[in-house]
């Protein structure tokens, strides 16, 4: 089996199990060292997948049971309206999380039968969203402020003023508006204790703290 197929296969075995599998049982079920082993939990942690290791009897490695969720049943209407407002989304940078937003749009997409994707994006084509896209924003600073999101975590960023003051402030996210072209951070500045609104164009570098 090559690393892929095992990663994958890691995978499906810990989604299959409400306990904790260790090291070394996942070690002898692959048939490869405690080392690999490490090397492939190190790398799906990288890949985002959300790994916990718990100590003790029963303990082990766990998959968050909230990874995935039930299967979702879409009409062949509702898959192309959610790619169609998906895709105007994405073009418009409305969301940081664009990565997130195109892996679930390939996934509806996926569902789709050949000829239901080819005559809904016929019809998909006469639907037109007119907006002004918001300003680009790197994709690393994008990752970051997806994870501080959606794991409630806080971050540290880098802030340019209108005036092109820099400063560096420890902030985290309550609130992320879309407010014609410009996206905004609703943030709790905790250095100061109180309220602020950031940019995120004027954002130069954040990271999780």
């Amino acid at each position: 089996m090559n690393r892929q197929s095992r990663l994958f296969a890691i995978t499906e075995h810990l989604r299959g199990r409400r306990t904790g599998v260790t090291a070394q049982q996942l070690a002898e079920r692959f048939g490869v060292t405690l080392r690999t082993i490490y090397r492939d939990l190190d790398a799906l942690r990288d890949a985002a997948l959300p790994l916990a290791a718990e100590r003790g009897r029963g303990g082990g490695y766990a998959l968050d049971r909230a990874y995935t969720l039930p299967p979702v049943n879409f009409s062949a209407r509702e898959a192309a309206l959610l790619l169609t407002i998906g895709k105007y989304a994405t073009q418009m940078r409305l969301l940081p999380f664009v990565d997130t937003l195109a892996s679930a749009l390939d996934k509806v997409r996926a569902a789709l039968s050949g000829s239901a994707q080819r005559e809904l994006a016929t019809l998909m084509l006469g639907l037109s969203f007119v907006g002004v896209p918001s300003h680009a924003t790197p994709a690393k600073l994008r990752a970051s402020v997806e994870q501080a999101w959606f794991e409630q975590r806080n971050l540290r960023v880098i802030y340019e003023d209108r005036d092109g003051t820099r400063s560096e402030r420890l902030v985290r996210l309550r609130g992320i508006v879309f407010e014609r072209g410009v996206t905004l951070l609703q943030c709790d500045d905790l250095d100061k204790g109180e309220p602020r609104q950031l940019r995120l164009d004027r954002v130069q570098r954040a990271t999780l703290a």
